[in-house]
């Protein structure tokens, strides 16, 4: 099966990692843990520019970098080099940004993603490290904001930007794409997603072949999937009115979900590119054989894995490994008990009802998951009441054992069960005679009556069974 694009739609991501796990900034010794610190107090005369300033490269940052390379299946270059990108920002008190141009410091890789018609290869361009901006906050919107401040707490922090051919043709690839991203850069503990600015987008998008706009400073996976959204919208709206789409810069609102121009198109000689003449170039080729070994079991691998060793389904597989926290919570669960058994309700059950609540899987003890798993494999309690003890647990607190003793979870078998199937039957006479009619959904409802009377205590497939055996 091909996947149809009738838009044409080309879509390319530019993602600016930061690698906030280290401890000080990319060419200073300013520490990176300033988020909930006062703004401006994590600074010094190289972050802020002042002269006679002078940069000095942080070891552990070219190294962070080389092993989100290898970890996107690029190829590490022979060696790196730094560069000045000249332009005046407020919030670039040099007046240029270090950066990398001609020499990156990887290239020439790609991601797996789940497409629209399958499994889809995004290709790396090149991921070159750079140093970050500080923070504009407006007063209200970019575009009618009456003033802005600037935070210097983020300037100097070491990014990595990576970038990619535009093989993505969807905004929902565009998000799937996201997600595996941050799932191996997680995986690889370069940075934490949950720190504000840790991964910003740029998007690249265009349809029909026309001229792309550039989406800028898109804060979230969902954001970059609604801006998206709008912009494919907004330039077939375009062509349709017999219009051109220009080739400018877009600033997406978060607000009120559209997207607003900033400046026309930019080339790369607009910037002035020239070698920062205080970094001396790098030569890192011997150093990634060394990293590579320190590289972990990457999402794919660790999928592998999960089906192989736990006999698991694909489906199950890649839910519990798209965070390296819910992957190390089912193993886990899983050496404790039914390792099949602990997939479904663990990727199923818990992490949908985490999901509703905006909660991690750090809100949920494993130790509850297994006490949970092995009361329902026993055939003490139902399906219905282990997910009322997951509910109750997750609102409420308490233990599982706790849960069944107030709540009266434990199963109810045998004469309990036939007494209430009969009840039902003789207080319900127009389902029995529909469902005599041939009509098999009155059966449904009769079920229903029975699990009603037993408090959802009795096993639904023993009570259908029961039912039968009474209805003939």
């Amino acid at each position: 099966m091909t996947y149809e694009n009738p838009d044409g739609v080309k879509i390319g991501l530019e993602v600016h990692v930061q690698l906030n796990r280290l401890k000080t900034k990319v060419f200073c010794g300013c520490t990176t843990d300033y988020h909930s610190d006062p703004p401006n107090t994590h600074v010094c005369p190289v972050c802020l520019g002042l002269p006679g300033s002078l940069p000095v490269i942080n070891k552990k940052a070219v190294e962070a970098a080389i092993k989100v390379g290898l970890a996107l299946n690029c190829r590490i270059e022979e060696h790196t080099q730094f560069y000045r990108k000249n332009y005046y920002y407020p919030d670039l008190p040099k007046g240029f940004q270090i950066t990398q141009y001609d020499f990156p410091i990887s290239s020439g890789g790609y991601i797996t993603i789940e497409g629209e018609d399958g499994e889809h290869k995004v290709r790396i361009t090149r991921a070159h490290m750079e140093e970050d901006p500080g923070r504009l906050v407006h007063e209200g919107t970019i575009d009618r904001s009456k003033y802005t401040l600037i935070d210097y707490n983020r300037s100097g922090m070491a990014l990595l930007e990576i970038v990619s051919e535009p093989d993505i043709r969807s905004p929902k690839e565009a998000r799937r794409y996201l997600d595996k991203l941050r799932n191996i850069l997680e995986y690889l503990d370069v940075f934490d997603g949950n720190l504000e600015g840790a991964l910003r987008v740029d998007a690249n998008v265009s349809i029909m072949g026309g001229q792309r706009a550039e989406v800028k400073n898109i804060s979230s996976h969902k954001g970059a999937e609604r801006a998206l959204l709008y912009e494919i919208v907004r330039q077939k709206n375009v062509i349709r009115r017999r219009g051109t789409v220009v080739q400018e810069t877009r600033h997406f609102d978060e607000a009120r979900e559209i997207t607003v121009s900033m400046r026309t198109k930019e080339e790369a000689h607009d910037y002035r590119y020239f070698p920062e003449p205080d970094l001396v170039p790098l030569k890192i080729s011997s150093w990634a054989p060394a990293i590579a070994e320190t590289l972990p079991e990457l999402p794919d691998a660790r999928r592998l894995r999960f089906i192989e060793q736990y006999g698991i389904t694909d489906e199950h597989a890649k839910a519990l490994t798209s965070e390296l926290k819910l992957a190390v919570f089912y193993e886990d669960v899983a050496g404790r008990v039914d390792p099949r058994m602990a997939a479904v309700w663990v990727s199923d059950v818990l992490k949908g009802e985490l999901n509703y609540r905006d909660l991690t899987i750090d809100a949920f003890r494993k130790e509850h998951m297994i006490s949970i798993i092995e009361i329902l494999a026993n055939n003490k309690i139902t399906e219905d009441g282990a997910v009322d003890i997951i509910r109750t647990i997750l609102d409420k607190g308490g233990s599982p054992e706790e849960i069944v003793k107030e709540k009266g979870l434990l199963k109810v078998e045998g004469d309990i069960v036939e007494t209430a199937a009969q009840e039902a039957i003789k207080e319900n006479p127009q389902a029995v005679a529909d469902y005599k009619a041939g009509k098999e959904k009155a059966l449904n409802a009769l079920v229903g009556q029975v699990m009603k009377k037993t408090k959802g205590r009795a096993d639904a497939r023993t009570v259908r069974e029961v039912l039968l055996k009474e209805l003939k």
